[in-house]
């Protein structure tokens, strides 16, 4: 049986928002007093309030770790999954000892190391290779195993061109790319990982998830790994823990975790309609020559079945003609931001007349599990001369949850054969209606 290597009793860690230490000199030395020298309880940590960013307390002193109980075993990969200042990161920076618990102790047996921020200590002036032997070094690394694993390192990172100029000249990808390179070339027993593949072009982020894989499953090592990127956390780990408030929240296998995690409160309502706001752009430079301003689902978003068929609404605004056609994308991710689906129609008219029109949309055969869903949109037109123009692109506008499979069951909306008539059936993957 493995034996534990990480173990985590009665782990807490108190803040005092806004300054440094208790406040004042008195309140210092009696803290000192009463600790130190009577070895009593902090006085300081009975006012303390958990860690509620989104709520405005009564105490300055707030735990952004609280009665943290855990055990790690050897080999294992522990997924920890949370909200923005649930108290991942502060977890991880307790057991890589860059800072102490203020309650409880943290056992761990054989070296640590923590990728907590990629990149850190890179000089602008040095070269990459100059780089990876600094950084090399302040993770731990001796030169002689520098040496050893240097060809492996850069052809990992994929900057071999461009590795013996100065790093100022590096795009972030390129620093980024670099200093994980470093990181994952390691040898620790306990790996302490932090959001590192959230960053990083799409063929990047598969080569770390992979090196991730091989370092946990090949080679055996112990690894906590932090992310926001759930279908990571489900590839990577074997089990999880949720944080909420800098509390447990829950523990067990990460599938379940991930579960526990969405439902409360990644999804908690489906979406029918949305009125587009500036959180739904992925980026602020769009052209928007045409911008969709209003999305409906027309379905029941809370029953959907593998063998319904969308029924959608988009309202649009003209806001400069550059073509008279242009086409219509669906997107559909699922709830851990993974892409699973893009629907396209072929170039539809945009009318000539109007300011605003709607366009009316059936996606059919999406053949999707059991889950919940977000939809997102994009406009846009192939320019030979440019290659493909964006409109408008929109990120997780509408949600939906398919709960039934394989139900055989015709679908009859009034309104959509009052407002719509017949559909204008495409060579695309959807069908579009104009009005």
């Amino acid at each position: 049986m493995s034996q534990p290597v990480i173990r985590f009793d009665n782990v807490g860690k108190l803040y005092r928002l806004g300054t440094v230490g208790t406040g004042t000199i008195a309140h210092d030395l009696r803290r000192w007093w009463i600790t130190s020298v009577r070895h009593k309880e902090d006085p300081y940590l009975v006012i303390g309030e958990t860690n509620d960013r989104s709520s405005k307390g009564s105490s300055d002193y707030v735990y952004a770790l609280k009665d943290i109980n855990f055990e790690v075993q050897e080999g294992d990969v522990l997924g920890i999954i949370g909200k923005n200042g649930a108290g991942k990161s502060t977890l991880l920076k307790l057991l890589s000892r860059v800072t102490a618990p203020t309650t409880g102790k943290i056992y761990t047996r054989g070296r640590i190391a923590s990728l907590l921020e990629v990149g850190t200590g890179f000089h602008p002036e040095l070269t990459g290779r100059e780089n990876i032997y600094m950084n090399g070094s302040i993770l731990g690394m001796k030169r002689q195993e520098i040496d050893r694993k240097l060809d492996e390192i850069i052809d990992f990172s994929g900057c071999e061109r461009y590795i013996d100029t100065p790093v100022k000249r590096y795009s972030s990808g390129m620093m980024v790319r670099l200093g994980f390179a470093v990181a994952a070339h390691l040898d620790p027993e306990i790996l302490v990982v932090d959001e590192v593949l959230a960053v990083g072009d799409a063929e990047f982020q598969k080569k770390a998830i992979g090196k991730m894989q091989d370092v946990s499953k090949g080679q055996g090592r112990t690894v906590l790994f932090v992310s926001h990127n759930m279908g990571a956390v489900r590839s990577l780990c074997k089990n999880g823990c949720v944080l909420k408030n800098g509390k447990i929240d829950y523990i067990g296998t990460s599938e379940d975790s991930i579960n526990h995690y969405l439902e409360d409160g990644s999804i908690s309502e489906m979406i029918s309609y949305a009125k587009i706001e500036k959180k739904h752009r992925p980026w602020d430079n769009q052209l928007q020559e045409l911008e969709i301003i209003t999305a409906r689902l027309l379905n029941n978003p809370d029953s959907i079945a593998t063998d319904d068929d969308l029924y959608i609404e988009l309202e649009i605004k003209v806001n400069k003609r550059v073509y008279d056609t242009c086409q219509y994308s669906v997107n559909i991710d699922d709830d851990t931001d993974q892409r699973i689906l893009n629907f396209i129609s072929n170039p539809i008219s945009i009318p000539k007349d109007k300011e605003i029109y709607k366009v009316a949309i059936i996606v059919k055969h999406h053949d999707l599990t059991k889950r919940k869903y977000w939809i997102g949109f994009s406009i846009g037109e192939k320019d030979f001369s440019r290659g493909i123009r964006n409109y408008d692109s929109l990120n997780h506008v509408l949600s939906f949850e398919v709960i039934f499979i394989n139900r055989k069951k015709e679908l009859e909306y009034t309104t959509w054969s009052k407002n719509w008539g017949p559909i204008i059936h495409t060579d695309g993957f959807i069908d579009v209606t104009v009005q």
